[in-house]
């Protein structure tokens, strides 16, 4: 199986070196995050973001299906990942990864068993119809802190997305277009995003926002899953050797404080793609119905 290019020695110790002296290669404090661009497709729930040089695209879709059988009054709701050798030469087609399987399994805790999505807010028939909500979040390119950009990604695809308004008249479903009726915003109960803290030197030193250089450089990473509320739905240490309990609390108090920082970058994100869809629509027509 393909493997990530390691850093060669000389480059392990001029990274180490460096942010010995709290500095990183491309200039930023230990604590802040590379550019990171929110855009929007033309279709209600796609989300592109990048983080520096990493890209990760969400596109949400739902469908109607019968709901589980213990779970007659819930929808459901799916993530799935892919990773594919576009983002980086170490993923191979039709093979899943260690990283995805982390990536999956993170990114369910924090949106599904955190139950951001009200599911019963899903349901249409009680124990015959519901909507079938599913995240597919595409890895376009790969260069470090692929959890957070994915969190993020996602987050912001599922705030944005707009599903098909519905009305139940003697039994019978009917799923309205978006010319018939306008679509409705999800129901979430929160809004969670993951951080992802890398740590040097026994868990002294701490840095956001890694490359990929500087994950393979670190002893180990700490992912907080939390909203800008600051209730924590994870806390997973993944690699190294033990750290203090106290390094992982002020992990947390650093990740809660990203997260609402997170958070406002994609409320404007949101505000700036509804003023743009604004444009022509339902405003415009008022106005020019005054206007006569």
């Amino acid at each position: 199986m393909p493997r990530e290019a390691e850093p060669s020695i000389n480059e392990r110790a001029f990274v180490l070196q460096a942010l010995e002296e709290n500095i990183r290669l491309d200039g930023r404090a230990l604590d802040a995050f590379r550019d990171i661009d929110i855009s929007f497709g033309d279709d209600y729930g796609v989300a592109d973001v990048q983080l520096g040089k990493t890209r990760v695209l969400t596109r949400i879709s739902a469908s109607i299906v019968a709901p589980y059988p213990d779970r007659k009054f819930d929808g459901v709701f799916v993530i799935i990942t892919e990773l594919s050798p576009l983002a980086s030469p170490a993923f191979e087609v039709g093979r899943q990864s260690d990283l995805e399987t982390h990536l999956s399994r993170i990114l369910e805790t924090t949106l599904r068993r955190s139950q951001a999505i009200s599911t019963e807010s899903l349901c249409l028939v009680a124990g015959q119809k519901v909507w079938s909500l599913r995240a597919d979040i595409h890895i376009l390119s790969h260069c470090g802190n692929l959890v957070t950009a994915a969190s993020l990604a996602t987050l912001a695809a599922l705030r944005q997305y707009r599903i098909p308004d519905t009305s139940i008249k003697g039994g019978e479903l009917t799923v309205y277009t978006p010319l018939e009726r306008d679509p409705i915003p999800l129901a979430l109960l929160h809004h969670p995003l993951c951080i992802t803290l890398n740590y040097f030197e026994n868990g002294e030193k701490m840095i956001v926002d890694a490359t990929l250089q500087e994950q393979q450089c670190s002893e180990g990473e700490v992912v907080v899953a939390a909203n800008p509320q600051g209730e924590v739905c994870l806390v997973q240490k993944g690699g190294g050797g033990e750290v203090d309990a106290l390094v992982l609390l002020r992990a947390v108090d650093m990740a809660v404080g990203k997260v609402r920082e997170l958070g406002k970058l994609v409320d404007r994100a949101l505000e700036k793609d509804s003023k743009m869809r604004d444009k022509g629509g339902i405003s415009a027509e008022l106005s020019a119905e005054n206007e006569r």
